[in-house]
C-alpha cells in the first residue's frame, strides 16, 4: 500500500475464517478529524488477530493468533501495509490478549484457554527474541460447591485474559476463571515473578483493565458479574479491592457479557462495552480517580461491541457480530455518545489500536 494518509492510522484486528470469522487479518484505516473512518484494505493476512498492541516506539504491531495459539511481530511498511518480523512464536490455547511494555522490552500475552501468562523478549528492532511462562495461578475460591466454570460448566479453571503495564513498572494480569487479579515483577533473566494477589468475589470474572494516572487506581471490568472493580495501592505497594459497582447505568440482563473498558483521553470518563444487549456504559470517574458513577448506556451500533477506541471527541466501537466499526461523537461535558456518526463494514472486528 502506498500514499498519504489523512488522519490518524488505526490497526484492526478480527477474527478470519479459521474461528469461524469474516476478516482477512490485520485491516488498516484511516481516522480523520471529523471523525469519520475510511477502510484502507488488509494491512497483512494473518490468522485471527483477535488483538493487537503497538510498540511504544517503532512501527511495530503484535498480534496474537487465538485459533492458531501463537504471537508474531509485523513491521510497517509504506504507509498502511504490515509484513511479518521474524516468525510466529508459540503461545498457549486461545491467546487472546497481548500488551507492550513501555520501554519496549518485552511483550505480555494471555492465554483464556489454558491460563498461560507469557512474556516475551523483544530486541532493539521490535522483534521478538525469547519466551518466558509465568508460575500457574491458584484457585483462590478452591473448595467452593458451587465453583464450576461459567464459559463451560465443568470443574473451574484459569483463563488468564489481560495484562496492563502499571505506572510503577509492574505488571498486571486478569484470571476470568479463578476470578482473580495478579500482580507481577520483571526480571529480564526470568520473565515474570509473583508479587501479589487480589481475590474478586466468585463468579465475577474479571477481564480488561485500565489504570487511572492520578489515584493509580485500576478499574477492572468483570464479564460475568458485569461490574467494575477499583483498586488501589496501599503504602506497601499491595493493591486491595476498594470498591465495586455496576457497570451499567441501568442494570444488566440476562446474556451480557462485558468486554473491554477505556478511559477517555481527558481522564474524566470510563467505557464499558456491553455484549448481549450490545451497549456502551458510560461512567463518570470522581474522588480524583477513585470512584467511578455510572451515568448512561447507550446503543453500541451493532452486534456484540468486543473492543472499543476513545479518541479526542470520538468512539469508535468494533462489532465483532455484525461486522462493523461504529463511530459516535462524545459529548465533552457529559461524556455521552450522541447519535451514529457512521457505519465502516469490518469483517469481524475485534480490536482496534492507534499505529505508532
Amino acid at each position: 500500500m502506498a500514499g498519504d494518509i489523512d488522519g490518524t492510522l488505526i490497526w484492526v484486528g478480527a477474527y478470519t475464517a479459521d474461528s469461524d470469522g469474516h476478516g482477512m487479518g490485520i485491516g488498516a484505516v484511516a481516522a480523520r478529524e471529523d471523525g469519520s473512518l475510511s477502510w484502507l484494505g488488509t494491512a497483512v493476512e494473518a490468522p485471527s488477530p483477535s488483538f493487537l498492541a503497538v510498540h511504544p516506539t517503532l512501527p511495530v504491531v503484535y498480534a496474537v493468533a487465538e485459533a492458531a495459539q501463537s504471537v508474531r511481530a509485523y513491521r510497517r511498511t509504506g504507509v498502511s501495509g504490515l509484513e511479518p518480523l521474524g516468525g510466529a512464536w508459540p503461545a498457549g490455547a486461545a491467546a487472546c490478549h497481548v500488551a507492550v511494555d513501555p520501554s519496549g522490552r518485552f511483550i505480555v500475552v494471555a492465554c483464556w484457554g489454558d491460563g498461560n501468562v507469557l512474556l516475551f523478549g523483544l530486541d532493539d528492532d521490535g522483534g521478538i527474541t525469547s519466551r518466558f511462562a509465568a508460575p500457574p495461578a491458584k484457585d483462590p475460591h478452591a473448595g467452593v460447591d458451587d465453583g464450576t466454570d461459567i464459559a463451560t460448566g465443568g470443574a473451574r479453571v484459569s483463563r488468564a485474559h489481560a495484562s496492563l503495564m502499571l505506572n510503577d513498572g509492574r505488571i498486571m494480569t486478569t484470571d476470568l476463571g479463578f476470578d482473580l487479579v495478579r500482580v507481577w515483577n520483571y526480571f529480564p533473566d526470568t520473565g515474570l515473578l509473583r508479587d501479589h494477589e487480589v481475590a474478586l468475589p466468585m463468579g465475577s470474572g474479571p477481564r480488561h483493565l485500565v489504570q487511572h494516572p492520578s489515584a493509580d487506581a485500576v478499574f477492572v471490568v468483570t464479564e460475568y458479574s458485569i461490574e467494575v472493580a477499583v483498586l488501589l495501592p496501599g503504602a506497601d505497594g499491595r493493591f486491595v479491592l476498594h470498591r465495586r459497582g455496576p457497570a451499567t447505568a441501568d442494570g444488566a440482563v440476562d446474556g451480557d457479557a462485558a468486554a473491554e473498558i477505556a478511559l477517555s483521553p481527558d481522564h474524566r470518563f470510563v467505557y464499558a462495552g456491553i455484549r448481549g444487549s450490545n451497549r456502551v456504559s458510560v461512567l463518570a470517574v470522581e474522588g480524583s480517580g477513585t470512584r467511578l458513577r455510572p451515568v448512561a448506556d447507550v446503543p453500541s451500533g451493532g452486534d456484540w461491541p468486543r473492543h472499543h477506541l476513545v479518541r479526542d471527541g470520538w468512539l469508535h466501537v468494533a462489532n465483532e457480530r455484525s461486522g462493523q466499526v461504529t463511530t459516535f461523537a462524545l459529548d465533552r461535558a457529559t461524556g455521552i455518545p450522541g447519535d451514529v456518526l457512521e457505519q465502516l463494514s469490518v469483517g469481524s472486528p475485534t480490536a482496534l489500536v492507534i499505529a505508532t
